[in-house]
C-alpha cells in the first residue's frame, strides 16, 4: 500500500500551498542526490517526496487526490509514483522550488548546476472521453486517435554554440564581495544544450511536425464525470534529442443513462406499477448496468415506497465496494375509467382497506429522504 502523500511531507491535510512547499524544499534538501551520493534510500525518499508535492501542490490534483486518494490517479498508464518519475523528470519539473538555476546549500541545484541541461518537456493535449454507465461500473480500455507533435523525419539537431551544450552560461560579475560566478540559462537555446541543425521536409521552425496516433488508454472502474487521467508521454514532443514527450489528459464524460440516474456510487430507477400491481402484488423488471433483473412487489405496495438492492450501483474509484440501487415505486392512478370501473371504486370509497391508515413503520417522505443519504 503506497504511503499518504501528507504524511511523507509531514503535513497536515489543511496546509497551505506555502507549508506544502517548505515541507517539500525541507525534504528534497535533506534527501537530495548530491548530499547522499550512492544512498539508495535517500534518493526513494527523495522521489517519493517529489512526487507528494507533484500532487499536493496542484490544486486540482490535490482535490482529486482528498476525495479518491492514490485511485484517482492509477490506470490509463499513467499513475504517479518512484516508478513512474526519474530523477531527470523532477529536476526539469520542480527546478524553481529552490528559487531557479546556479548552487545552494553547497550542492547543485534542481534546473542545472552540476547536472547540465534541462530537459525540455513538450506540451500536454487534453482530450474527452463518454463512458456508458456500463463501462464506468466495469473499468474499460478504450482506443483514441490523438494528433500530436513530433520531430519531422531527416531533422537533426547540433550541439548549441553558445553553451557547448551544458544549457547554461557562466557569468562572472564584480560585486563589494569580490568576484562572484553565477550560472544562468542559456539564451539561445534555452537550456536544452541543443539547436536545429536541418529541418526535416515540411516541418516548422523547430523542425516538428504532426502525426496520428492511436493510443490505449485503461480507464479505472468507478470513474465520474470530470476526473482527469494521464497517460505518460503521450502529448506532444519537444525539439531536440533530450527532450520529453508531453502527458496526454484524457477528461472523463458520462453519457446520460435512459432510465438510470447516477448519484455518486448509488443509482435511482423510478418503477411505475398499477393500482392492480401493488394491490394483488407482482414481479417487475428493472434495468441495472448489467442488464434486467426481476423483483417482487409485495401486496399492499404504498407508492413512494424505496426497495434498496444493495451493491447493485457503481464501485467507487478507491476500491471500497459498490455502491446501491434505490427503486422508487410510483404507483400510476388510472385517468379514465370504464362505467364498471368507475362504479367500483364509488361503491368502495369509504370501504375500511380503502381508507389511508398509516402505520409506524410507513414513513414519510422526509424519512424515506433522509434514509436514502444514509
Amino acid at each position: 500500500m503506497k504511503k499518504d502523500y501528507y504524511e511523507i511531507l509531514g503535513i497536515a491535510k489543511n496546509a497551505t500551498p506555502a507549508e506544502i512547499k517548505k515541507a517539500y524544499r525541507s525534504k528534497a534538501i535533506k534527501y537530495h542526490p548530491d548530499k547522499n551520493p550512492g544512498n539508495k534510500e535517500a534518493e526513494e525518499k527523495f522521489k517519493k517526496a517529489a512526487e507528494a508535492y507533484e500532487i499536493l501542490s496542484d490544486e486540482n490534483k490535490k482535490a482529486r487526490y482528498d476525495q479518491y486518494g492514490h485511485a484517482a490517479f492509477e490506470g490509463a498508464g499513467g499513475g504517479h509514483g518512484s516508478g513512474h518519475m526519474n530523477m531527470d523528470d523532477i529536476f526539469s519539473q520542480f527546478g524553481d522550488i529552490f528559487g531557479g538555476g546556479g548552487s545552494f546549500g553547497g550542492f547543485g541545484g534542481f534546473s542545472g548546476g552540476s547536472r547540465g541541461r534541462a530537459r525540455v518537456k513538450g506540451s500536454n493535449l487534453r482530450i474527452r472521453v463518454k463512458l456508458t454507465l456500463a463501462e464506468i461500473a466495469n473499468g474499460v480500455e478504450k482506443k483514441v486517435k490523438v494528433r500530436r507533435k513530433v520531430v519531422a523525419e531527416g531533422t537533426s539537431f547540433k550541439t548549441c554554440s553558445t553553451c557547448n551544450g551544458n544549457g547554461q552560461v557562466m557569468r562572472v560579475t564584480n560585486t563589494i564581495l569580490g568576484r562572484m560566478q553565477t550560472a544562468s540559462t542559456c539564451p539561445t537555446c534555452h537550456g536544452a544544450g541543443e539547436s536545429i541543425d536541418k529541418r526535416g521536409k515540411g516541418s516548422d521552425a523547430n523542425g516538428m511536425d504532426h502525426a496520428e496516433e492511436t493510443v490505449s488508454i485503461k480507464i479505472p472502474a468507478g470513474v465520474s464525470e470530470g476526473v482527469q487521467l494521464k497517460v505518460n508521454g503521450k502529448g506532444n514532443a519537444a525539439p531536440g534529442t533530450h527532450a520529453i514527450d508531453g502527458d496526454l489528459i484524457v477528461v472523463i464524460e458520462e453519457e446520460i443513462h435512459e432510465t438510470l440516474k447516477r448519484e455518486g456510487t448509488n443509482l435511482h430507477f423510478d418503477l411505475y406499477a398499477n393500482l392492480a400491481e401493488v394491490v394483488l402484488g407482482a414481479t417487475k423488471n428493472i434495468d441495472t448496468v448489467s442488464g434486467k433483473v426481476k423483483i417482487k412487489l409485495e401486496p399492499g405496495t404504498q407508492s413512494g415506497k424505496i426497495l434498496r438492492l444493495r451493491g447493485k450501483g457503481l464501485p467507487s474509484l478507491d476500491q471500497y465496494g459498490n455502491g446501491d440501487l434505490l427503486v422508487h415505486v410510483n404507483v400510476w392512478t388510472p385517468q379514465s375509467l370504464s362505467k364498471e370501473q368507475k362504479e367500483f371504486f364509488e361503491k368502495n370509497i369509504n370501504d375500511e382497506n380503502f381508507v389511508p391508515n398509516p402505520s409506524k413503520f410507513d414513513k414519510s417522505f422526509f424519512e424515506k429522504v433522509k434514509d436514502m443519504f444514509q
